[in-house]
């Protein structure tokens, strides 16, 4: 099982101080948390893609080739890549060559994003969200696996005789995850290709990510990829520890107060009780985390947003140190527990080649 970091980028206030990083500093304080989360053993450092204020990873591939020259071990990848208002063809290309520069250690997270304007400033239309999602990854997906490629469809120019260069990485795509917070076509999608579904799980109740979750499982099935048990499933989080319950919650409620995202809104309480927010010591985060199996069966990958709100660099830090010194061991090792033997770990570029010469 896979474990790591997600951010969204976003330059907010600090609400205890007043004080804003410059963009400079929150790219920078992202590389440094990238580099950390390798340091602290977890596995995964995954970026959004945004194109509005207050968020600055407007070039995932820009920032992931940065931090692929300056890790070792630590598989990057995306959270999102928007598929709707990024053209395919670039996608293929773009994310062939980071593959190339990072030896492998690439996957995507595709997804439609959350920010309605973003259509137009790409010459799209929101209200064709789905079907750009299905037919631009239906593309993308073709012009990975077919050296040339001719092709039409609705929203974009036709190809002839095309073909996207690099060629991937050992003939083997980056590993593609579908997220979606509230769409079942996009975990429609996800099980028709056989691909990974990501529930971002951090603002919705646990029933609400239970049937999306049991919905992919069920058509992953359906389309003859395995049983509903072994498709692949990664799951976000939203954690704040302390050593002392209280001092986290204490300390964490200014920045939840004024966050961009559920500031304003429902209080601390409500939202931990009713979301997978969790502020506490590392033992509740434990607990709390070991619990999401109980709802969406055994999983391949959990991602937690730590780097948001305002936080500073500094505490974020700290927060890596707990998560990787006193959480995630103790979750590594109780996720094994009783996981059946036909539950397949993670998909990594060296496992998809294997699997690759298997088949061939």
């Amino acid at each position: 099982m896979q474990f790591g970091i997600f951010t969204v980028g976003d330059v907010t206030p600090d609400p205890t101080n007043g004080t804003t990083p410059s963009e400079h500093d929150r790219i920078k304080a992202m590389v440094r948390i990238a580099q950390k989360v390798e340091e602290v053993g977890l596995d995964v450092f995954a970026m959004g893609e945004h194109h509005n204020p207050p968020f600055v990873p407007s070039s995932p591939t820009t920032m992931l080739g940065y931090i692929a020259a300056r890790t070792e071990k630590l598989l990057l990848s995306t959270a999102t890549t928007l598929i709707t208002t990024n053209d395919p063809v670039k996608i293929a290309e773009d994310y062939a060559m980071l593959q190339h520069l990072a030896d492998g250690r690439v996957d995507l997270m595709m997804g439609r994003g959350n920010t309605g304007p973003v259509y137009p400033w790409f010459g799209q239309d929101i209200r064709n969200g789905i079907a750009l999602a299905i037919e631009n990854y239906s593309l993308l997906h073709k012009l990975w696996r077919e050296d040339v490629v001719d092709w039409k469809g609705r929203f974009r120019t036709p190809l002839q005789s095309f073909t996207a260069t690099p060629r991937p990485l050992d003939g083997v795509p980056p590993f593609v995850w579908h997220g979606s917070i509230r769409s079942p076509e996009i975990a429609e999608q996800a099980a028709f290709y056989g691909d990974g579904f990501f529930a971002n799980h951090i603002f919705w109740p646990k029933e609400h990510t239970q049937r999306m979750i049991g919905l992919y499982r069920e058509r992953y099935a359906h389309y003859g990829h395995g049983t509903a048990e072994q498709a692949i499933v990664g799951l976000g989080g939203q954690v704040f520890m302390r050593k002392n319950s209280q001092d986290a919650v204490r300390e964490f409620r200014p920045y939840f107060d004024e966050a961009p995202v559920y500031g304003h809104g429902p209080s601390l309480e409500d939202f931990t009780r009713e979301t997978p927010l969790t502020v506490g010591s590392p033992q509740q985060v434990i607990d709390r985390t070991l619990g999401f199996r109980d709802y969406v069966g055994d999983y391949q990958r959990q991602l937690f947003l730590m780097d948001h709100a305002g936080l500073p660099l500094k505490t974020v830090l700290e927060q890596l140190d707990l998560l990787g010194e006193e959480v995630v061991p103790v979750l590594r090792k109780e996720f094994e527990v009783n996981r059946p033997a036909d539950v397949p770990d993670a998909p990594t570029h060296e496992s998809l080649v294997a699997a690759s010469k298997v088949s061939a």
